[in-house]
């Protein structure tokens, strides 16, 4: 199974829908990255995302897919899983 990072906050919506979507999906370990317990969190996901403000920030494998939108919208065109058998 692929290596799962997400910079998340405890109290974002769509990071909980974006959790959910991975476990439906069969991914049991993720790699939550606070941002709101650790500010220097929040500049290392900007630095790797620019431009980036908001959570979930998502990776697999190092491959920065976005945010719970854009992990959606991969899932719809059937490009999710094989990201994740990887």
């Amino acid at each position: 199974m692929a290596k799962i990072e997400m910079y998340s906050t405890a109290v974002c919506p769509y990071c909980v829908r974006a959790e959910a979507l991975l476990k439906r999906k069969g991914v049991t370990d993720i790699e939550k990255i606070r941002v709101d317990l650790d500010p220097s969190k929040r500049q290392e996901m900007e630095t790797r995302v620019p431009g980036a403000r908001t959570v979930p920030q998502i990776f697999i494998d190092g491959f920065h897919v976005g945010g719970c939108d854009d992990l959606h919208e991969l899932d719809r065109q059937g490009k999710l899983d094989p990201l994740l058998a990887a």
